[in-house]
């Protein structure tokens, strides 16, 4: 399977990679070799790798109303860890194949809160669990002219989302993370950004 090969690099051996299931995900066993930090062999070693691919988040930012768009929805691997499983998050979803980040971003967006992107921020690439899994996220900020209060509801029938679109000032959506509220990391992760760039972003935004 292409998609699941692994990129090649001089400092390390690839031999063997078994696939042991290829559904929604899939999961590999690698066995490989890797040079140190003083020119060593280190291996054989054998990992499991969950492989999930290109993901993408945004943060819909209305710099008019000084506004966050946010979700909520159930998360089974929430319920599994012991926390709250409906989660308070931004909009976020895997790339179809070689769709561009930004389209995704669009896409999501659109799909998850009802609500057309008409500018883009982009605030970098991150490993999400690079102990175990190859799935990165791309973040964004997205320019949006956010309802007031409740927006309603969104998501895909045949994806079995069943999502709460809401409008927040931007200052209590910053404060849902030190309240505890926030535990997606890719959601703090944007948050945290649009904190950092906020006023920037309205200056260049609002006009």
């Amino acid at each position: 399977m292409a998609e699941l090969s692994l990129p090649s690099d001089p400092r390390v051996t690839i031999h063997e990679v078994e696939t042991l299931w290829h559904g929604r995900n899939a999961l590999q066993r690698v066995s490989f070799s890797f040079r140190g930090f003083r020119g060593e062999l280190r291996g054989p070693a054998r990992w499991e790798l969950l492989r999930r691919g290109r993901a993408v988040a945004v943060v819909p930012y209305d710099p008019v109303r000084d506004t966050v768009v946010l979700i909520e929805q159930f998360r089974l691997p929430a319920l599994a860890a012991g926390l709250e499983p409906w989660l308070v998050e931004v909009a976020a979803g895997l790339a179809d194949g070689d769709e561009p980040d930004e389209a995704v971003a669009v896409r999501e967006t659109l799909e998850e809160t009802g609500l057309s992107v008409t500018a883009l921020e982009r605030a970098g690439r991150f490993l999400l669990s690079p102990g175990v899994a190859d799935e990165t996220i791309t973040v964004f900020a997205g320019r949006v002219d956010a309802p007031p209060g409740e927006a309603g509801h969104a998501g895909l029938a045949h994806e079995h989302e069943d999502i709460r679109v809401f409008a927040v000032p931007a200052e209590s959506a910053f404060a849902m993370i030190a309240e505890g509220r926030i535990v997606n990391i890719s959601t703090a992760l944007a948050l945290f950004w649009l904190q950092a760039n906020r006023e920037r972003l309205r200056r260049a935004w609002a006009a």
